[in-house]
């Protein structure tokens, strides 16, 4: 998986090939959701989104990892809703990595919003870039695959409204209180190392002492 961000100047690294879109009237995200999810509740949401990217073809995908109630995710929604607009020969999905925690785990996903693009079902690159706009998305999109944005889309009133959210909701960031936890967690236990290195060597109980 390479990191680049959109002010690279190599050539496209990755091939996409792009979809027919004849007889598509309308350019949209999908967004998967755990209540979306085809089949019993059980069903493993690792298996829908593996199955939506195919792993057998070489197109390409946008995914989006975001919480509703991050406001950087919120801010980001009407840029992201219009992208499908923008590249018709691309799919685009978003996911909340609250609901997905093991898609999270799977793709390094410990903050949102988090974009990669996907060839088939590999990971191909990230969007590390902090000024998320719509301009900087087709950078990114046209620098990894040379494929370029429709030039007659700008973000509308209707990109605001959906289908991704702008509009935060109230919840726990669950994705941040875990990295949190973990980080404390380490802390201690380095702390607690790190004693019990210091009265294992000769004369360091006498230290503070003398």
């Amino acid at each position: 998986e390479e990191q680049n961000g959109t002010d690279s100047a190599k050539a496209p690294k990755v091939n996409c090939e792009e979809r027919n879109t004849t007889g598509i009237d309308r350019f949209t995200l999908q967004i998967l959701n755990v209540s979306q999810a085809r089949g019993s509740p059980a069903h493993c949401p690792v298996l829908d989104l593996m199955e939506f990217l195919n792993p057998n073809s070489s197109d390409c995908t946008l995914v989006l990892f975001y919480t509703p109630w991050c406001r950087f995710s919120a801010s980001l929604a009407p840029h992201f809703n219009s992208l499908p607009r923008a590249f018709p020969t691309l799919r685009f999905l978003a996911l909340d990595a609250s609901q997905h925690s093991s898609l999270s785990t799977r793709f390094g996903t410990v903050a949102v919003p988090n974009i990669l693009l996907f060839q088939g079902a590999k990971p191909m690159a990230r969007f590390n870039h902090t000024d998320r706009t719509l301009e900087t998305l087709k950078d990114f999109i046209f620098n990894q695959t040379g494929i370029e944005a429709q030039g007659d889309v700008a973000v509308t009133e209707e990109d605001w409204e959906g289908p991704l959210p702008s509009v935060l909701t109230k919840g726990i960031d669950w994705l941040l209180l875990f990295s949190v936890l973990f980080l404390a967690g380490f802390v201690m236990y380095a702390t607690v190392r790190t004693e019990s290195i210091r009265w294992l060597i000769p004369g360091q109980e006498h230290e503070h002492q003398e």
